[in-house]
């Protein structure tokens, strides 16, 4: 490095560091608005990737290595004698457990004026996995559904997600009415538990009720239906194999691993990963919006003092590398406040979030957000602010200062 080279470099950040310093409220607003636009660009990043991530674990959550369904919408119910399926499939070497599961609409509520229609989820058993805020589930015996079609149900119990028992204004011990339309919601239910596990694999409040007492209120008991049924295999054996294996004894129906059941779930979706590419997308966008006019106007504000500078006979390169660095002392100091107030506004936006969606952990901060948003902030600073100060250059003439 010549000795030119030297002293124009520390003649452009004298001036840099002079110029921040003559104006310190108009460099700490540009440091905030640059640490704004990096939290815009962490927390929206963050709000896109979490989507995604809610709508991937949310169906993983069912934590079952196969699924038996039939092709079209998931909520058909079309497995038919669904747990003699579920029980051959058991009978496997290779499978360790498999059981059926059942989705219905109902109409649920305390009184007869005040029922909800809201998603109910029908299984054998609960299990620790509910994480249940109150009470413990329920658990049926074989018995409860060999013995189709049946003429009352045979547990009577439900678990409630707890935004729909704070409704309703019931708890554990208390009875609700719940049936197929609001004219037949005349069957009364115990509240056994309270837990959101299923809400979150259907994206609202949902109850879980005994497989069996769901198809009789359904009117499905006879043929027995459900819409899956879920197998683990064992330890040592090859899901992919047990699949084909499965799919090869039942031709009528779709077998799926874990991971193609998520995926063909999500292309179902396709909201979920459009919300979360949009959100991405407006945070980047709307960041370097942001970034470029705040670092225009920065440079439109020190046209008197470039001119001034330029007619002392400083080059326009010069005038530019100057902008370019206070642009990337700006950048570097918003950035680092920018990811250090990230995860204490992401998780003051998850606990709201938690409490008025039920949904924890909504915002999902990788690396690459932290490193995105900073990088942000780096490259726009220095090459905006550079290109700016190039262009505010141009006109930096002795004859500004005259006008």
């Amino acid at each position: 490095m010549s000795y030119n080279t030297v002293v124009r470099a520390s003649a452009v950040l004298g001036i840099a560091a002079a110029q921040l310093r003559r104006s310190p409220g108009r460099t700490v607003l540009t440091v905030l608005a640059v640490t704004v636009a990096v939290l815009s660009v962490t927390l929206l990043a963050s709000l896109g990737v979490g989507v995604v991530d809610v709508g991937e674990e949310s169906l993983g959550d069912a934590d079952r290595d196969l699924w038996l369904t039939v092709e079209g919408p998931e909520t058909d119910n079309g497995i038919v004698d669904a747990s003699e399926v579920a029980a051959s499939i058991n009978d496997r070497e290779d499978v360790r457990t498999a059981a059926p599961i059942a989705l219905h609409d109902v109409y649920l509520g305390t009184d007869e004026g005040e029922l909800q229609r809201i998603p109910a989820v029908g299984v054998h058993e609960t299990h620790g996995g509910y994480d249940f805020q109150e009470g413990d589930g329920f658990e049926l015996d074989p018995a409860d559904y060999r013995n189709a079609p049946r003429s009352d149900p045979v547990r009577s119990e439900i678990v409630l997600d707890p935004r729909t028992a704070d409704a309703l204004d019931v708890s554990v011990g208390d009875t609700v009415r719940i049936g197929a339309s609001r004219e037949r919601a005349d069957r009364e239910f115990t509240v056994v538990g309270t837990s959101a596990h299923h809400s979150t694999l259907l994206g609202e409040p949902a109850a879980t009720v005994p497989l069996a007492d769901l198809q009789y209120i359904a009117g499905t008991s006879g043929t027995d239906r459900a819409t899956f049924v879920m197998a683990d295999t064992t330890d040592d054996a090859d899901s992919t194999a047990v699949r084909d294996d499965i799919q090869n004894e039942y031709p009528e129906y779709a077998v799926r691993t874990s991971e193609e059941q998520v995926e063909m779930m999500l292309t179902d979706r396709p909201v979920v990963i459009a919300s979360g590419a949009t959100l991405v997308g407006l945070a980047v966008v709307g960041s370097t919006i942001l970034l470029v006019n705040l670092f225009v106007l920065v440079a439109y504000q020190q046209r008197d003092e470039l001119a001034a500078l330029r007619a002392i006979g400083l080059s326009q390169r010069l005038l530019a590398a100057t902008i370019g660095t206070q642009g990337l002392v700006v950048g570097i100091v918003g950035g680092l406040l920018g990811v250090a107030a990230t995860p204490l506004l992401r998780n003051a936006l998850n606990r709201i979030a938690a409490s008025t969606v039920g949904i924890e952990g909504l915002l999902v901060t990788p690396t690459e957000v932290y490193a995105a948003g900073f990088a942000l902030a780096l490259a726009l600073g220095g090459i905006v602010a550079v290109v700016t100060g190039w262009h505010t250059g141009r006109y930096a003439r002795l004859e500004r200062l005259k006008a």
